[in-house]
């Protein structure tokens, strides 16, 4: 099913000179994962304990990092593959840190509210188990799985739009009332709960008849 993971190629394509920048500079694969990760559980941090300063423009900074986050993720995957960088630990911290990180991002969300905390949870823990759903596949000699239609870029979209409705929301709390932002809120976490299952179900289904 379609996933903004598809656009990841094109995505590399613009990074490349910047990779090959960072590469002869002495940056390794490794210093990127690891830089995300700090940043990431930072940021959630940060919003965690500044979630009440009206009207909540501080949480454009979640769109603006999953865009910037995404790009470290490329950048990381392209010094490995490209300049000879893999390595066991790399493979580990690649996955380890995605997962801490994502956890930390999604969950700062918890500070609001209205956000319903059993859905962010589910959300949260089944994005845990899509991705352990992707690593397995290697266990029974298929390719690491990135199905969607909820991967992990699709997750930092929503996320980002979540945060931007937040905002829009805030500003615009004389028009918007709580009811509605609890509903859209809470609905765009139950669609991606849903989405999610399928996603789960995709990456066992088609490692499982991968050929």
């Amino acid at each position: 099913m379609p996933s903004i993971y598809q656009l990841k190629p094109a995505f590399q394509n613009l990074l490349r000179p910047l990779v090959k920048q960072l590469y002869h500079k002495g940056v390794t694969a490794n210093q990127v994962t690891v830089l995300a990760l700090l940043i990431s559980v930072a940021l959630a941090a940060y919003l965690l304990l500044h979630e009440n300063i009206a009207p909540y423009l501080i949480w454009l900074f979640i769109p603006l990092w999953m865009l910037v986050r995404m790009g470290f993720n490329a950048i990381d995957g392209m010094l490995a593959r490209e300049f000879n960088q893999q390595t066991m630990l790399g493979a580990y911290l690649n996955e380890l840190c995605d997962v801490i990180s994502d956890t930390a991002l999604y969950g700062c969300f918890i500070a609001f509210g209205f956000i319903e905390p059993i859905l962010l949870v589910a959300v949260i823990f089944m994005a845990i188990l899509s991705e352990y759903a992707g690593v397995m596949a290697p266990l029974i000699g298929q390719a690491r799985r990135y199905d969607g239609p909820m991967g992990k870029s699709d997750r930092a979209f929503c996320f980002s739009l979540l945060a931007l409705w937040i905002v829009l929301a805030s500003k615009l709390n004389s028009i918007i009332s709580e009811q509605i932002l609890h509903s859209v809120a809470n609905g765009l976490l139950g669609i991606m709960a849903l989405l999610l299952m399928l996603t789960i179900s995709n990456r066992v289904r088609h490692a499982i008849h991968s050929k």
